[in-house]
């Protein structure tokens, strides 16, 4: 009788170990998630104000509608991705192409003056400033969930229940060049 009330003891013990580190690994997956959810709030409002700075610059440079096309085709791909992966694909693409307009608007010095791409341009300087914010804890949920996924004991659960490391927001390789250059002074 006590073999078997120890073997069910150790059957019991290793079911509540499995079902607390499920458990901790279901909130993990769900904190990296609901983290990158914040995100795509980010992203709704950038991908809404877009059409608006497009159609103020239009004007002036009509004769460099690739440039617009391109960020449009890049909104675009940006509104249909559907995984986490794929929107953080299209987000690299969308900051090429945003990178580009970004230095095709400072040939022209009377729309930098004009009072709705001023507005524009702050109210996406504000959703730039809260994306970065968002990204970092993304950033932190995603290494929090890969680091539970990948010690162990938790890795034999995350192995059992098929969970795979995920990426993290990170910048693209035009992005990452941009950054590493020193910025520009001019009086």
């Amino acid at each position: 009788m006590i073999p078997l009330l120890i073997t069910g003891g150790v059957v019991l013990l290793i079911i509540i170990w499995f079902i607390s580190i499920n458990n901790r690994l279901v909130s993990l997956k769900n904190n990296r998630e609901n983290a990158f959810a914040d995100i795509d709030v980010q992203l709704k409002q950038r991908y809404d104000l877009i059409p608006q700075l497009l159609g103020a610059v239009k004007g002036y440079m009509n004769h460099e509608s690739e440039v617009l096309i391109k960020v449009t085709e890049a909104r675009s791909r940006c509104m249909s991705a559907g995984s986490i992966s794929e929107k953080i694909a299209a987000e690299g693409q969308m900051a090429a192409a945003m990178t580009g307009f970004k230095m095709h608007v400072e040939a022209y010095p009377d729309l930098k003056a004009n009072t709705n791409f001023m507005h524009l341009q702050t109210e996406i300087g504000d959703i730039e400033n809260k994306l970065s914010s968002v990204r970092r804890y993304f950033n932190s949920a995603t290494r929090e969930y890969n680091n539970g996924i990948e010690q162990f004991p938790s890795n034999i659960v995350a192995g059992f229940k098929k969970y795979v490391k995920e990426p993290m927001f990170e910048l693209n390789y035009e992005e990452r060049q941009t950054m590493d250059k020193a910025p520009e002074i001019k009086f």
